[in-house]
């Protein structure tokens, strides 16, 4: 099982349609908050690598829906890298009741390494370096690396 952190947060009114059931693209932006939120929980958050030019465009997604989510439901957004590339890395998620543990979405992001101006980044860098330093510290954690 990959490095994972949890995060918990409540399903609020803006996020939901008429019925209290959570908006479908929300998914996606909770994919973010655990993706922002893994970074800095291991000690370096998005800023921080932005402020060094590196930057990680999301260039595909997935999620797929396994039951809804409503209004003032806590939730647990499960974060971990699954797959580290020369030029990319992909993030798993998944989106599961706080009360009962059960799964309402799963999916994954997978981000492009970027400079400032767009371009991937080729060859060593220190996002990949600190990457790397986070799986083997979790001895891979599931990791698969290219």
């Amino acid at each position: 099982m990959p490095l994972e952190v949890v995060i918990c947060r409540r399903v609020r009114y803006g996020e939901t349609d008429q019925m209290g059931v959570a908006y479908y693209a929300n998914y996606l932006t909770w994919f973010e908050i655990g993706r922002t939120e893994f970074c800095r929980e291991l000690g370096r958050p998005y800023s921080f690598w932005e402020k060094e030019g590196i930057f990680l465009p999301v260039v595909e997604a997935y999620c797929r829906y396994k039951c809804p989510a409503l209004y003032d439901d806590e939730i647990l957004i499960r974060t971990s890298i699954t797959s580290l590339k020369k030029y990319s890395l992909q993030f798993q998620c998944t989106v599961a009741k706080k009360y009962d543990g059960k799964v309402i979405a799963e999916g994954w992001t997978r981000h492009g390494i970027v400079d400032r101006d767009g371009k991937l980044i080729k060859g060593a860098n220190l996002f990949m370096d600190w990457v790397k330093s986070v799986i083997e510290n979790d001895n891979g954690g599931g990791v698969t690396v290219e």
